[in-house]
């Protein structure tokens, strides 16, 4: 039977990269994103299903797996992707624009990892992965917010890693430590990540066998200028 992935978060960086990665290694791919527009090209150039969704919403990832359940069925791997920053002195944070990039950033991870678990948990296999950064293990002056919602990604990885691994579900979390490259943002010295070799180390995670299983891989560059 053919494997498949969903991608929450998608966009035309790293999650761009996983899918063509995903969908050359003859995995169904599923697309889902607030903003599904921008992501017609690359859907129809690996023959993706676009699926609308604000993970920030309870109901919204709710009715994403239930659409998939009758298409793609459960996936073998889930990629989890948003985030969302507030900036600035803790002072003049807006309390309601704090909430909502929480919301996107941590609790539509939780409700993501929910819906794919009790899925996974009743065919007894699955992969859950989280996308990190460098504020999940280490904050930054006036990037409070940003650091709240990467910490408490990673705090919910680690907790459903031992949860889950041992029912054969594998919960993987990935510290990116550094600037990604893309169209727009280039570096002659590889100072940046390439996000093509980003994705080969999702995939070499999720094809992990379960007696070397590690829960959080951290990637960054072999120039370091931050």
């Amino acid at each position: 039977m053919k494997k498949s992935v969903l991608i929450v978060g998608a966009g035309h960086g790293l999650s761009s990269s996983l899918a063509k990665l995903c969908a050359g290694n003859n995995m169904s791919v599923a697309l889902a994103a607030r903003n599904i527009e921008k992501l017609e090209g690359l859907a129809k150039d690996i023959d993706a299903t676009l699926h609308s969704c604000d993970t920030s919403e309870i109901k919204e990832v709710s009715n994403l797996f239930e659409n998939l359940d009758k298409t793609l069925g459960t996936p073998d791997l889930v990629v989890y992707n948003p985030s969302a920053r507030v900036r600035g002195p803790i002072e003049d944070l807006d309390a309601q624009k704090t909430l909502e990039a929480l919301k996107i950033t941590c609790f539509g991870a939780f409700l993501v990892a929910q819906q794919a678990a009790k899925r996974m948990l009743k065919r007894g296999s699955g992969s859950i992965f989280f996308t990190g950064a460098s504020a999940g293990v280490k904050g930054f002056p006036n990037s409070s917010v940003f650091a709240m919602g990467k910490f408490g990604l990673r705090g919910l990885a680690q907790s459903l890693a031992r949860e889950l691994h041992p029912k054969n579900i594998h919960v993987g979390h990935f510290v990116i430590d550094g600037g990604i490259k893309s169209n727009t943002r280039q570096a002659l010295d590889d100072n940046l990540l390439d996000p093509d070799q980003i994705a080969k180390t999702y995939m070499e995670l999720h094809r992990q066998h379960r007696s070397t299983w590690a829960w959080e891989i951290e990637l960054r560059p072999w120039i370091e200028r931050f």
